[in-house]
């Protein structure tokens, strides 16, 4: 298929395992994917959690950028309202610098976490105008001179690193400012797909080239899927129970780490397709999941895919990522 597959990973703590053993699963699958071609490998900012480990993405994307030697590593993103603009154009810019032009920063205004968590981390605006004078700030942090356009303040680190800023969202809302910011667009319809047609279409229309943060001649829109691969469709559904466990206890208020699998009809069910916030989905053995996302495409026009496959065992994990590639590229 000529459009890209790339990786989302939340970095998941399985029961009975720890943070360090997530990030170290989390590590050997970033070594296999750069082996199997996926275009970039994400690292989405969450705090309060009982069952992630992705909380310092900048920290999480240097591990992965250097056991690793092709693929792209960046945020899915950095919620900025909970960072000082600079400190990120100073982290980023210090990757960029480390790892050379592997670096991606994604940007997003939701918080990533509670709203009690949410103010103990606030640094900036997520007010969509003090959003886009950050971006353009740190445009300007990257740029040649290293220097941000509404202030003096100069981040050498940064200076002509370019770190290509995407914007991340879910809504017509963020959708429009990606848009009107002229950059590249990833939509989180993997957890929240009801605004997914209207969001690309809004994006798509508002996209202009005249704005001074613009960096394409064209939208590129980045649209999210749930995958889970295996060697036949029963498995599949077996294994993405653990990722509507997942859900499930959040919407129960359950503070658990991931659960093992289990049979699918012993889950609560909202119809044929499951939990509602989980429907943009590719589960299934190698056929039934290459023509979901073939359907997937069509139905979006999307120039980019991003996965995000959650796993109890690392090495379904893995194998879902080796089964993926193998059907695809």
């Amino acid at each position: 298929m000529s459009v890209p597959l790339s990786i989302l990973d939340l970095v998941a703590i399985p029961e009975g395992r720890t943070a360090r053993d997530a990030i170290a699963a989390s590590m050997r699958s970033a070594e296999l994917a750069d082996c199997l071609g996926y275009r970039r490998l994400w690292f989405a900012e969450h705090h309060n959690t009982t069952n992630l480990a992705a909380s310092a993405t900048a920290l999480l994307i240097s591990q992965a950028a250097s056991v690793t030697e092709r693929i792209r590593v960046g945020s899915g993103g950095v919620m900025l309202p909970n960072h000082a603009p600079l400190m990120v154009a100073e982290q980023y810019g210090t990757l960029a610098s480390m790892h050379g032009d592997r670096i991606d920063l994604g940007l997003g205004r939701a918080p990533g976490t509670d709203m009690l968590t949410a103010q103990a981390l606030a640094r900036s605006s997520a007010e969509p105008q003090a959003f886009a004078r950050s971006i353009y700030d740190l445009q300007g942090w990257f740029g040649d001179a290293g220097k941000a356009h509404s202030s003096p303040i100069v981040s050498a680190v940064s200076a002509g690193t370019e770190v290509p800023i995407w914007v991340l969202g879910s809504t017509v809302s963020g959708a429009s400012i990606a848009g009107q910011l002229g950059l590249p667009f990833a939509v989180a319809s993997h957890f929240a797909p009801d605004q997914l047609d209207q969001a690309i279409q809004v994006y798509r229309q508002t996209f202009s080239t005249e704005s001074p943060t613009a960096r394409l001649d064209a939208p590129y829109v980045m649209a999210g899927i749930n995958v889970m691969v295996a060697d036949t469709d029963e498995q599949a559904a077996r294994e993405f129970t653990v990722v509507e466990q997942m859900f499930l206890d959040i919407q129960r208020g359950l503070r658990r780490k991931m659960q093992p699998p289990v049979d699918p009809a012993t889950l609560p069910s909202t119809g044929e397709q499951g939990n509602p916030m989980l429907r943009i989905k590719a589960v299934g053995a190698p056929a039934t999941v290459k023509a979901r996302l073939e359907a997937f495409v069509e139905r979006t026009g999307a120039d980019e895919l991003i996965t995000v496959t959650y796993a109890y065992d690392a090495g379904v994990r893995d194998r879902s990522l080796q089964l993926l590639a193998d059907l695809w590229f």
